[in-house]
């Protein structure tokens, strides 16, 4: 086993169990992962993007935002913590349409907050919570397992060449199909029988999971970078794990949202959506 291959598998397992372990505490433990999701993202993301280098004042900014949004989410209200992200969005988007900021600042903001925000509201703070929590992890992590071996046995035609040339078809749908598994069977873990939605949201999340996944590789590709930054050893940087799980989060958090406004009214998390609880 090479040196690099022995360093990634001890980074995974650390790093698996500090998620896991927070995910089982959940409360403030796991706010506080979140929030350091976020601020590590953020930080990744203005180091590829060169915000700090283009305007200074949007990267401190940026940094602003993302810090009140953090420290709302860990003392704050959380009831805030939505307006908040969109008011200071809203803010980064004035001087972006008056030429003086890039739009890259308003992506940063965006996306790190909304990281932070969508896995903290999908832990929530009950059983329930974790289940979903676990949900989301048993489909991404499925997903991007089942991918890579499905593809490098397959191959075939490739997903999107000119921007990630490793993703073949045959592993996007061999990590979907393990997604939908993977997410159905830890919900039936937790509860004898579930709705006939619950494979129909792991589809929809091991879909989205892979969009970030070739979302990331886009922004890499545009600035000419290998790896996000170099935090985690022999894994690269966090955005390089955590791509493809924030753009399920996003995703799981908008369908509770979307189902709580224009549905049963009463459902206020994905838990409660996914469980009919």
């Amino acid at each position: 086993m090479s040196r690099e291959l022995t360093l990634r598998i001890y980074s995974a397992i650390v790093l698996a169990a500090i998620v896991l372990t927070a995910t089982w505490l959940g409360g403030f433990a796991f706010r506080l992962l979140s929030v350091l999701i976020g601020l590590l993202v953020y930080y990744e993301w203005s180091r590829m993007t060169q915000l700090a280098e283009s305007n200074m004042r949007g990267h401190a900014f940026g940094w602003f935002s993302v810090s009140v949004i953090g420290l709302n989410m860990l003392f704050g209200s959380p009831d805030l913590t939505v307006p908040l992200l969109a008011g200071l969005v809203v803010t980064a988007i004035l001087p972006s349409i008056a030429g003086n900021w890039r739009w890259w600042q308003v992506g940063g903001i965006f996306y790190s907050g909304l990281s932070a925000v969508s896995l903290a509201a999908i832990r929530g703070e009950d059983s329930v919570g974790f289940a979903a929590m676990l949900f989301v992890f048993a489909v991404v992590w499925a997903t991007d397992i089942l991918a890579y071996f499905v593809g490098r046995a397959i191959g075939g035609p490739k997903l999107a060449p000119r921007i990630s040339p490793g993703k073949t078809w045959s592993g996007a749908i061999g990590g979907t199909i393990a997604g939908v598994l993977g997410g159905t069977a830890v919900a039936l873990a937790f509860f004898q029988s579930v709705g006939l939605w619950i494979p129909v949201v792991a589809l929809l999340l091991s879909v989205a999971g892979q969009i970030g996944d070739l979302f990331e590789s886009f922004i890499k590709r545009r600035f000419g970078v290998k790896d996000s930054s170099h935090l985690i050893p022999g894994h690269g940087g966090v955005m390089d794990r955590v791509d493809g799980l924030v753009f399920a989060c996003f995703a799981a958090f908008f369908l509770a949202v979307g189902f709580s406004t224009f549905g049963k009214g009463a459902v206020t998390s994905l838990g409660a959506f996914l469980f009919g609880l």
